[in-house]
């Protein structure tokens, strides 16, 4: 692969994760269900409301016993929620109702308890009402058998509360793509492990599990391999065996002598070289066991930036999440940049709506990397712009 372009080989990718478009259905309980995707349209088994009841504490009755207001009414006893079967309300009578309880038969209204004044089981009505004021009619929400959720929906907790009032206990979703994460590097050991000269934490097995996660995909197997090209490929095995569909690798494909990504994968065929951007240029993708490859570099930064960049987007849209948010904002501060190669800078919003540089393009900078809240897009032939310049920005 030659230097190719940021959009080419974003759209390389995408194509090179083509077969996971189409997702098989799962039945997923509700509890489970927020942030999933409906691989089909739901239709209400039931009725909402399934019956005719109160919107308001009050009292049901006739409404043709209120034209001459005030009028007093004796009381025939009390409805609370949950209540089965009422007795039917005479007419010249009221009965004390709750909110959400079910209406008896002949009441068509209700009296908030506001507009009234009880005492010695009569109540006196100040304020006349209507028939059907303040009542819930049956389907008056949705009817039996209408649509109450689209397919290709991402479920929220309102769409949840849908489901489960239309008493449904689970719903059919979209399978998430299952992903692997594998980090390379002998000089790799876990978080938290006391450090030696020469050894650092695993930062990408962290992030880059995180970053799938939030593009609505599921990590499957987190794995961290040495420069051993075989061990790698035991690991990689494994993460098959897990179930994955995509399998995500950092470090391994620069042009040193321990490169074990690159040494396992491009003699079955693996595409590695350079990307046209700065940090994240050495990219690779391949193909193991019929099985997607996705190869990052093995700095934190570039390796974060290659996912949001190229894998994010196709994952998030499988996933029917929005792509991230590309906005035009003005320098808050100077620019600078290298000549001949396209930058993604890390950014920082300002309280004014403007954004500014986080530190320089190091790679190795990922503690600016936290502190920004955009990559800022900077073509090749700009070596540097002045505050009030507009540029283009990906919020990550």
């Amino acid at each position: 692969m030659h230097r190719i372009a940021v959009e080419d080989y974003a759209a390389i990718i995408r194509g090179h994760l083509a077969a996971l478009q189409t997702r098989p259905v799962e039945l997923v309980p509700l509890a489970l269900a927020a942030g999933r995707v409906t691989a089909v349209e739901v239709r209400s088994p039931i009725a909402l409301p399934t019956f005719r009841n109160s919107q308001m504490d009050g009292f049901a009755v006739h409404a043709s016993d209120l034209r001459s207001i005030p009028v007093r009414l004796p009381i025939l006893g009390e409805i609370a929620a949950g209540a089965v079967d009422p007795a039917a309300l005479p007419q010249g009578s009221a009965i004390a109702i709750m909110t959400g309880a079910p209406l008896p038969a002949g009441a068509d209204a209700v009296v908030p308890v506001e507009d009234t004044r009880r005492t010695d089981g009569v109540v006196e009505i100040l304020r006349g009402r209507d028939a059907g004021d303040y009542v819930r009619e049956e389907g008056s929400d949705i009817a039996a058998g209408e649509v109450l959720l689209p397919a290709g929906l991402r479920l929220a907790s309102r769409h949840l509360a849908a489901l489960a009032a239309a008493n449904l206990m689970d719903v059919a979703v979209r399978a998430r793509v299952r992903v692997a994460v594998v980090s390379t590097g002998n000089e790799l050991v876990a978080p938290g492990t006391p450090l030696t000269n020469g050894r650092l934490p695993d930062a990408n097995g962290i992030a880059i599990t995180a970053a799938v996660t939030a593009a609505g995909a599921e990590v499957v197997d987190v794995q961290l391999s040495g420069d051993d090209p075989a061990r790698l490929g035991a690991l990689l095995d494994r993460s098959i065996a897990a179930g994955a569909e995509l399998i995500l690798t950092s470090g391994g494909i620069s042009m040193g002598a321990h490169e074990p990504v690159r040494q396992l994968l491009e003699p079955l065929g693996a595409t590695v070289g350079t990307v046209d951007m700065q940090p994240g240029g050495p990219q690779a993708y391949a193909r193991y066991r019929d099985v997607a490859v996705v190869c990052f570099p093995g700095n934190p930064v570039s390796s974060q930036l290659g996912f949001a960049l190229f894998v994010a987007p196709p994952l998030r849209e499988l996933a029917g999440m929005p792509p991230a948010v590309r906005r035009t904002l003005a320098l808050a501060a100077p620019l600078q940049s290298t000549s001949g190669r396209r930058q993604f800078l890390r950014g920082r919003l300002t309280e004014d709506g403007g954004v500014a540089t986080v530190a320089g393009p190091g790679s190795h900078l990922v503690a600016a990397l936290a502190a920004a809240d955009v990559l800022i897009d900077v073509p090749p032939e700009v070596i540097g712009l002045p505050v009030g310049a507009t540029v283009d920005t990906v919020d990550l």
